[in-house]
């Protein structure tokens, strides 16, 4: 048994696949194929159940895999720590996001880390929260920024921010209002740019709005757009009107771009969340990644 047999009997896992464990280790199949049996005659045992869709442990492959990961993980902190006593932290780290922050919450920390760890990469995908969560379980991505909570007891959510959702109007539609707050009745004379599901701003919108016994099937919907930034032009042009995260838009109410209206008697609040695995062993990189974004945020990390 050596190291580079273990190392590819983790992606198999991980990926549950021969194919993807091999694409990931810059292998062949017939290679991954090999290791595996050559671990399974070392030790005398079979590992993996085969079948033509999925990919799963056996009683001896789950105890293998659980040192798997504690081997591999102990040489790269190794690694880590040879490589930090001489000033150089390197790496790659995976974060999974959804819009809002991707584009407003996320830049500025990736700046903060990035000017101590310059030598520390990056790999942002884009997704919606639940495809997130999903992917984060699957343990393809560390890391996720998400706008929604969902109950799921694997996954560790800690709060970043808190933000709320307001209506932003064209500056040439005159709305009724009293310090900036609207009955949500003026809603159903308005024409509305809503964003497509799996949003969590579209959640948390409908999800009040029925709370608050709105009929949400009364709204007058004219479009609906994957893109935080296609609904701003698209409002500032005089198309709609939208619900969207303040964060999302402070620059354009500065700039008087566009109006800004918040709902009477309803709390439009929601929460940002950064997750990871509770079963995951974090490499030391990870783990510094972390604590750094707790620190910067000023968040409890067992939160």
């Amino acid at each position: 048994m050596d190291f580079k047999q273990l190392e590819v009997f983790v992606a198999v896992v991980k990926h549950q696949s021969f194919s993807k464990a091999a694409k990931e280790l810059f292998l062949t199949q017939p290679t991954v194929s090999a290791h595996i049996q050559n671990l399974e005659r070392d030790l005398d045992t079979i590992l993996v159940n085969r079948s033509n869709k999925t990919i799963t442990l056996t009683k001896s492959g789950e105890i293998l895999y659980n040192h798997a990961i504690y081997i591999l993980n102990n040489c790269k902190k190794a690694v880590y720590d040879i490589k930090e006593y001489s000033g150089k932290i390197e790496g790659i780290i995976d974060i999974a996001c959804s819009s809002i922050p991707e584009t407003y919450i996320l830049p500025d920390f990736l700046k903060n880390f990035s000017s101590q760890y310059p030598d520390v990469k990056f790999s942002i995908s884009h997704y919606d929260s639940q495809y997130a969560i999903s992917e984060i379980l699957n343990e393809r991505i560390s890391f996720g920024l998400v706008g929604s909570k969902f109950n799921n007891n694997q996954i560790k959510y800690i709060d970043l921010i808190n933000d709320e959702l307001v209506l932003i109007t064209p500056n040439n539609l005159e709305i009724y209002s009293e310090n900036g707050y609207i009955d949500i009745n003026e809603l159903y004379n308005l024409t509305f740019i809503m964003r497509k599901e799996g949003s969590g701003t579209r959640n948390l919108l409908l999800n009040t709005l029925n709370k608050n016994d709105f009929p949400i099937d009364k709204l007058n919907i004219i479009a609906h757009v994957e893109s935080n930034e296609s609904i701003k032009e698209m409002v500032k042009l005089g198309i709609g009107v939208s619900f969207v995260s303040y964060t999302s838009v402070i620059d354009y109410i500065n700039t008087n771009k566009l109006n800004c209206y918040r709902i009477k008697n309803i709390d439009f609040v929601r929460k940002f969340y950064f997750i990871c695995s509770k079963k995951k062993t974090f490499t030391p990189l990870e783990d510094k990644f972390l604590n750094k974004l707790c620190e910067y945020f000023d968040v409890n990390k067992s939160c």
